[in-house]
């Protein structure tokens, strides 16, 4: 529960955090906005409509992996782990794994509160008799888990290249942070989106019903509302490209016409044209996949890609580190 702040009289209720990374984010040059303040309980409903549309192909592609490699996952990962998933969201994808791993418990994490909460309550009744056992919280720094899981080897889950939305120094900095929360001997279980033709790339990020451009305009209507922001909404659009020299796709809010506003007080001004930067979606070659678990402190130990080679499932381990050069 957040603690009440007092500003100018009045009882604020806005995540310290939110507000911090807003006010920076829209003073710096270029402005910019973490992702991870997409996800207040409209944003997440609005990501899962994402997740089904006909141009978003990581989330069908992903399950399609799950689907046909659970039984060799589960083999390598044996029986009687907890199962820890990092951004849980719905946790559409989990029945899967679980059904197929014989888990000990599941704890899923998210930093929306109410909808980790709906979502692990569904999933419970869908597993009767297993743990579950919810924690909300920012999983970018280490997680003190529940104490009934401490003694459990773990699997840590983290499906959607969720890691494609840090840059690859913040990335390395999470998988470290995973692998502090789920000790060493821990098994860490990656989506990760690989590089392909910006033909289908940008559509995926870009979809024809809005439904994207709606998900990125929600983080104006967030602010505007946690606080007191004056954003006029529709001075601004959904924008997505491709940056090959990054290797990612950016989505920004980009400015229609020159746009004066404040937030909690403090004034902003955008001419039209300048954007406000939402998100990365960084996509990995193979070998640069793996590099990166390795930077993390995770050791790939097997991988399984789709048919046309868009999307791979990573097991890693956190095997004792080698200093040798």
């Amino acid at each position: 529960m957040l603690k009440p702040e007092i500003e100018d009289g009045q009882v604020s209720l806005a995540d310290p955090a939110f507000r911090a990374d807003v006010l920076t984010g829209l003073a710096a040059r270029p402005r910019a906005i973490p992702a991870r303040w997409f996800y207040d309980r409209r944003g997440s409903e609005l990501f899962e409509a994402i997740t089904e549309l006909p141009e978003y192909y990581p989330t069908r592609t992903e399950v399609a992996l799950l689907d046909s490699a659970c039984g060799e996952i589960a083999e390598q990962v044996g029986p009687g782990r907890a199962v820890i998933e990092f951004g849980s969201g719905s946790s559409t994808k989990t029945p899967r794994l679980l059904g197929c791993t014989d888990p000990a418990a599941y704890v899923p994490i998210d930093i929306s509160g109410d909808f980790l909460r709906a979502s692990a309550a569904e999933l419970a009744r869908g597993f009767p008799g297993l743990p579950v056992l919810p924690v909300e919280a920012n999983f970018m720094h280490p997680v003190p888990l529940p104490a009934a899981v401490a003694d459990m080897p773990k699997l840590g889950f983290f499906p959607g290249s969720t890691i494609g939305n840090m840059t690859p120094f913040a990335a390395t900095d999470l998988l470290r942070a995973m692998r502090t929360s789920l000790g060493e001997g821990a098994m860490l279980l990656i989506g990760i989106d690989r590089v392909k033709d910006p033909a289908v790339l940008v559509p995926a990020y870009d979809d024809a019903a809005g439904v994207t451009g709606a998900f990125n305009l929600n983080l104006i209507e967030r602010i505007n509302r946690e606080l007191s922001g004056t954003i006029p909404v529709d001075a601004f659009a959904h924008k997505a490209v491709w940056n090959d020299a990054a290797s990612r796709i950016e989505m920004h809010l980009e400015a229609q016409r020159d746009a004066t506003f404040t937030v909690e007080g403090r004034p902003f001004a955008l001419a039209a044209g300048e954007t406000i930067h939402t998100e990365n979606s960084h996509k990995y070659g193979e070998r640069g996949a793996r590099v990166l678990l390795r930077s993390g402190g995770w050791t790939p130990v097997a991988e399984w890609t789709d048919p046309k080679g868009w999307f791979s499932l990573i097991l890693a381990e956190a095997k004792p580190v080698d200093l040798a050069p």
